[in-house]
């Protein structure tokens, strides 16, 4: 127990220290929002992976779908790692940096109204975005009261006040510089921590070849009658398999608090190296826990799915690990949560803030009065999350866990589209834009409130997520050429940061001078 102690201490105190040390970094909104553009490769790539992965994967998704489909659920963090992480890099980062540069846009509402030359689209992606983070930042709780109560015996209460204060105080001392290093250092412990327990883990039942033969061995008719199912490539059930990975992966490329993360990259060699560590990080991180909770059902006389959840997989599976393993899980799934916690504050009162407020309700706002009232949003976000996430704990209300499904199926739903084709396509409306907006929120919505009413495929909140990406990037460019153009000047001044002339190294580029040497 001291142990565990200890490890919590230091880890608040570093976390703390760090806010504060950032606070020069933090005198100005591009400062607080962007860390003034100027953030390096590993800082970089660890602030988008420790975004990505939350306690909701790690204790949540990992158990739940490790239990459905078995080892098969590696193909998640595969999928998280490549499609997520790599092609979100390759295809979003070195033009989403120079565009919103170019158009002086600090998050993605305002990236919509300079695009498309629309205030109107603004307003609708701010409401969009305040709407959709809120369940999200409130279901980031999930899971730590289990491990908490296993680890410590303390109130899960207390456990999430005491992060959620801590993580308020260093995001709203250093702004997203604080939050950047933090990540990085965060992330360094999901990565070990992660290794280490699938090590543990798979040594306890004998290594990764008895494990997997075990695992073969497990038989659910309920789910499948082929033999050796949950240790077979594609799983007991591929098509709802692949709605996971769609909508978990894909869906980085449209949530606002990850595309903000391509915003603040420094250069191009901050791109091409963040790019290489943030798929590493991916594959070890979701990777592993997906492949960890796919090993789920070896623990199936401890564990009562009707009665405690799915939640209850993961921390059962860790409950018989040495004390000092189990601290290192704690600080892991802290590190996870309040990583991402801290990215989805910022996101949330910035977008308010800049998007909403400013030039709306309060028609004059000076560069400090806007600091202090993204300050005070975060102080607001973080305790409604909180509040959110005790009523669901002590009214055991199961419904907001799964809003995390619907709050990524909406947030990329509506943004991934207009986003990837704005940055891309001169061609794309902003009418295209507003029929995606509308199409991935209400249909997610009719999920949440309807979905008895659902084809059978689309009554999982996953699926419909997935369905609604995928249909946006069918919406989006046939909407575009059936309704009013783009404004010609507007669409030709935004690209032309795009043509602007760099100097580069000639392993790069070759030089257009036959005599160069």
């Amino acid at each position: 127990m001291v142990i565990k102690i200890l490890m919590l201490v230091l880890f608040f105190a570093v976390m703390l220290t760090i806010g504060f040390i950032c606070r020069k970094n933090a005198t100005d909104v591009n400062g607080f929002v962007l860390g003034g553009r100027s953030v390096g490769p590993w800082v970089s790539a660890f602030a988008f992976g420790t975004s990505y992965f939350s306690a909701v994967v790690f204790v949540g998704y990992a158990g739940q779908f490790g239990w459905k489909y078995g080892i098969s659920t590696t193909w998640v963090g595969i999928g998280n790692a490549l499609i997520g992480s790599f092609l979100a890099w390759r295809i979003l980062g070195r033009r989403t940096r120079i565009m919103t540069q170019h158009l002086n846009s600090a998050t993605m509402p305002q990236f919509f109204e300079a695009r498309f030359g629309s205030p109107a689209l603004k307003i609708v992606a701010s409401i969009i975005t305040f709407v959709f983070l809120i369940p999200y930042t409130a279901s980031l709780y999930n899971g730590l009261s289990r491990l908490f109560g296993m680890a410590f015996n303390i109130d899960y209460t207390i456990c999430v006040i005491v992060m959620a204060v801590l993580t308020g105080v260093y995001v709203i001392a250093g702004g997203y510089m604080a939050t950047a290093i933090n990540d990085f250092i965060q992330g360094i412990i999901m990565l070990i921590g992660i290794t280490a327990v699938i090590l543990a883990v798979l040594k306890g039942q004998g290594g990764f070849m008895a494990a997997l033969d075990s695992l073969a061995r497990v038989s659910d008719e309920s789910v499948a009658t082929t033999p050796g199912i949950f240790a077979s490539f594609f799983g007991p059930d591929p098509i709802n398999l692949i709605g996971v990975v769609i909508l978990t992966s894909l869906g980085t490329w449209g949530l606002p608090q990850m595309v903000q993360k391509f915003y603040a990259i420094k250069s191009e060699k901050s791109i091409s190296k963040g790019t290489v560590v943030s798929t590493v990080f991916a594959f070890v991180v979701a990777g592993g826990c997906y492949f960890l909770g796919g090993f789920g059902r070896l623990f199936s006389d401890q564990i009562d799915i009707a009665a405690n959840g799915y939640d209850s997989v993961i921390p059962t599976m860790l409950s018989s690990l040495p004390d000092i393993l189990i601290a290192v899980v704690v600080v892991l799934v802290l590190s996870a949560s309040m990583s991402t916690l801290s990215s989805l504050v910022l996101t949330s009162s910035s977008t308010l803030t800049l998007d909403l407020l400013k030039g709306h309700v309060v028609k004059k706002m000076s560069e400090k009065k806007q600091l202090v009232i993204m300050r005070a949003l975060i102080v607001v976000f973080i305790a409604i999350s909180v509040v959110i996430a005790i009523i669901q704990y002590k009214a055991n209300v199961t419904f907001i866990a799964q809003l995390m499904g619907v709050s990524w199926g909406a947030l990329a739903g509506a943004f991934l589209a207009p986003f990837l084709y704005g940055l891309y396509w001169k061609k794309t409306t902003k009418t295209a834009s507003f029929v995606s907006f509308g199409f991935g929120s209400v249909v997610m919505l009719l999920n949440m409130f309807f979905r008895p009413y659902f084809p059978k495929l689309l009554q999982s909140p996953i699926n419909a997520g997935a369905f609604c990406m995928i249909a946006g990037l069918i919406l989006v460019p046939i909407v575009s050429l059936f309704t009013k153009k783009p404004d010609k000047a507007l669409v030709e001044e935004t690209f032309a940061c795009y043509s602007t002339k760099v100097s580069v190294p000639q392993y790069e580029a070759l030089s257009d001078d036959a005599d160069a040497k």
